[in-house]
């Protein structure tokens, strides 16, 4: 018989140290990149996309969850996306690549979730697409569903996500501000030693360059020599603290735009994503799954699952277009991944003890760089 959790969210008292830990980057002036931000500094700031959180938190071994990204507020599977996914390093479960690379569509939400629960999570989501009216007649479901592995921190081995925490994932989605730290699929994840969890960031182009957002959101549980805004604070921070070396992990990246890019370009932004992971310090080591799901909001580019004509009339970008978008993904992924560092606590299952990164000191080390200048 399944083991029976009463899963809640657990509340921290907040020392000063933990005071400043629950700020976004910018909050303490440091500001990757050129590009502007969206309003939010969300992947939500892509508009009509929804993100939604079921974190599972419960004992003393209990700690996972799944986050689930929303391409638009329609039925997706009728209505599917472009899309792309580029494997940075191949070392992870991702469930739904071949029928992506094969047809450049996405047609289910997006779930991020812990190894061993990715089965589950796939079949929710085939239950949740094949529950809606107008997918009465489907008999076929491409569910896309990422992972990392949370089994320092949760008793993955017990698989305590079930599907009503899929769907509740799903059901809670929204457009506004994205939680993020130590919420849904990121609740059990470690990164650079320190706790990683849930980031995003977005980045917003020039009228001239088509005034397009380009929206990052990840699940952090990777490793490396940590840097911020291309400082390597890492190495000083081994010095001063107990943090690991985390070498192996995953990292999951999901990139949306609402600019009309087709397949083929859309896995040349996941690409570039890469490089974004790459400012962090990450190094995609032997065993880590690092991939990147990447897709396009824009309405005249999505593809109807019943089609009127077998001729698609749609308006995409051209190669030389890309430039902005590209620097756009470096800078959300870069400033996501920084987030989910900046806005976890530390935290403890299974035994083990994982400290959030101390905030303190890396702003002392960022300094004397002219990093940090406090905004008013």
């Amino acid at each position: 018989m399944r083991q029976k959790f009463f899963p809640f969210i657990i509340s921290l008292l907040l020392t000063t140290t933990l005071m400043a830990q629950q700020n976004r980057l910018r909050t303490f002036g440091i500001e990757p990149g050129i590009l502007p931000t969206g309003p939010l500094n969300a992947i939500t700031d892509v508009e009509g996309l929804k993100v939604g959180h079921y974190t599972l938190i419960a004992g003393d071994s209990v700690r996972t969850g799944v986050t689930a990204i929303l391409p638009h507020g329609s039925n997706i599977f009728q209505q599917k996306v472009p899309a792309a996914i580029y494997i940075g390093n191949g070392f992870g479960k991702l469930i739904g690549y071949s029928q992506v690379e094969e047809l450049g569509n996405i047609e289910t939400p997006i779930l991020l979730t812990n190894t061993l629960s990715v089965p589950t999570a796939a079949d929710a989501l085939i239950d949740y697409t094949l529950g809606q009216e107008e997918n009465a007649g489907v008999r076929s479901v491409n569910p896309v569903v990422g992972e990392t592995n949370d089994g320092r921190l949760n008793d993955i081995r017990g698989r305590h996500v079930q599907k009503e925490h899929v769907l509740q994932a799903i059901a809670s989605a929204s457009a506004g501000p994205v939680a993020e730290g130590n919420v849904g699929a990121g609740a059990g994840t470690i990164c650079f030693g320190f706790k990683g969890g849930i980031g995003t960031a977005s980045r917003r182009l020039s009228d001239k360059d088509g005034g397009y957002t380009a929206g990052v959101l990840v699940q952090t549980n990777f490793g490396g020599v940590l840097q911020v805004d291309g400082l390597p604070v890492g190495e000083e921070l081994r010095k001063k603290t107990a943090a690991g070396d985390s070498g192996d992990g995953s990292c999951m990246i999901v990139v949306a735009t609402d600019a009309p890019v087709d397949a083929r370009n859309l896995k040349r932004m996941a690409k570039r994503a890469m490089l974004g992971l790459a400012r962090t310090g990450g190094i995609a080591s032997n065993g880590s799954g690092d991939y990147v799901i990447a897709f396009s909001t824009a309405e005249g580019l999505r593809v109807p699952y019943d089609p009127p004509s077998p001729l698609l009339e749609q308006k995409v970008l051209d190669n030389s277009a890309m430039t902005a978008l590209f620097l756009a993904t470096i800078e959300a992924t870069e400033e996501a991944i920084l987030n989910s560092l900046f806005m976890a606590e530390t935290m403890t299952g299974n035994g083990v003890t994982v400290e959030a990164l101390p905030v303190e000191a890396v702003l002392e080390l960022l300094r004397p760089a002219g990093r940090n200048d406090q905004k008013d």
